[in-house]
């Protein structure tokens, strides 16, 4: 199975140690010795993986007049939930001022498809993305731009476990090739063929297409909690969307927007909710930081369900949501709480990808950056 292999949600919490076993063992802190490793020449690839971005941008922007976002930027579909943390949480989950105690918060979330292009057809096999942004979460945040601290929560998802694009100088390498050779995909095979993580990087191009309302989603990469490091994830829950994993895009009979079609029928008509889990880091040689492309072994280290979203039925793509998130709003978990800082390079890449990619798209369509505050400025 390919480490970006599409995963059934299956029962989560089945056959996971004992709660007493979970509290009881050796977590990493996240400021140990090892967690994060900076490698030379990294702040030069970072900057030139901003320009690999910003000209991507360029390309679209010049084909469609108007700008999107590097990634992501296909919107399938943006909801209206509840993020609820769990009651009484054990200490070593009751980490960071979201998940110290039981509460509930506003949360408003994004479907999307992984690649830059806009137009995708949904009957071609890619990563999926999930966003979600939290609202009324106070604490120690890192500098906004607005000089004030946001009352938000950025977090991000794929529906792959491991990341291709396992730091920042794999990116800059790959990114280039997809500049070079996106539009002839058997000379960029043969590209990546030359490379050692060939079937990590082929791997995107085969991931199993299913319904997103079943598609487990995850951070890919690692993140402080609190005290200590984790891996994060959200879990399709209800008996429905379980089902809905059986479904599978057939492109002999399926229509290009099929995707957003079964998801606006979803939520139409059902109700849906997710397990949001963390994995904490216990053996940083198993479980690396640096390297994103590895899956970390959900038997030897469990998930942990720490709190859960609920999304009631509604119309999932309502025309002004789309214009607000895409034209004006940034997700960056960079502009959230401290104790959630993203670890890693992929990471460290993003503070300064997010930023530059946010500004240029701003600047063609001509439109400002807003901080949204509060759920009800969404429409």
């Amino acid at each position: 199975m390919s480490n970006l292999a599409v995963l059934p949600d299956g029962n989560a919490d089945a056959s996971k140690p004992s709660d007493s076993d979970l509290a009881n063992r050796k977590y990493i802190r996240w400021d140990a010795e090892g967690v994060e490793s900076i490698p030379p020449g990294e702040e030069d690839d970072i900057k030139a993986v901003a320009e690999q971005i910003n000209f991507l941008q360029r390309t679209t922007w010049n084909k469609t007049r108007h700008a999107f976002g590097g990634t992501h930027a296909r919107t399938q579909g943006i909801v209206k939930g509840k993020f609820i943390v769990l009651d009484d949480l054990p200490p070593h989950l009751a980490q960071t001022e979201l998940f110290s105690k039981g509460g509930t918060y506003d949360a408003i979330c994004r479907y999307s498809s992984e690649p830059g292009d806009p137009g995708l057809d949904d009957r071609i096999p890619q990563p999926r993305g999930f966003a979600m942004k939290l609202f009324g979460v106070h604490g120690d945040k890192f500098p906004s731009p607005t000089g004030s601290d946001l009352p938000t929560q950025d977090i991000e998802f794929n529906s792959t476990p491991a990341l291709d694009l396992t730091d920042a100088k794999t990116t800059r390498e790959i990114i280039d090739l997809r500049i070079a050779y996106g539009g002839n995909q058997p000379e960029l095979y043969r590209k990546l063929e030359q490379r050692p993580d060939t079937e990590l990087q082929k791997a995107r191009d085969q991931v199993r297409n299913t319904h997103l309302e079943s598609t487990r989603q995850y951070s890919q990469t690692a993140y402080r909690f609190g005290d200590y490091v984790i891996k994060y994830s959200l879990v399709p829950s209800t008996e429905t969307q379980k089902k809905l994993y059986e479904e599978t895009v057939k492109p002999d009979a399926h229509p290009e927007d099929i995707l957003h079609q079964w998801l606006r029928s979803f939520h139409a008509e059902h109700d849906a909710e997710y397990l949001f889990q963390v994995q904490l880091c216990e053996n940083l040689e198993d479980q690396p930081v640096e390297y994103a492309g590895k899956v970390w072994d959900p038997e030897k280290y469990p998930w942990q369900t720490v709190a859960k979203l609920q999304i009631p039925k509604q119309e999932s793509f309502n025309y002004e949501r789309k214009t607000l998130w895409e034209d004006h709003l940034r997700v960056d978990p960079w502009l959230g709480l401290k104790s959630l800082q993203p670890l890693g390079g992929s990471n460290r890449l993003r503070r300064v990808v997010y930023p530059a990619s946010s500004g240029l798209r701003r600047k063609m369509n001509g439109r400002k950056e807003i901080h949204v505050t509060d759920i009800n400025e969404f429409p």
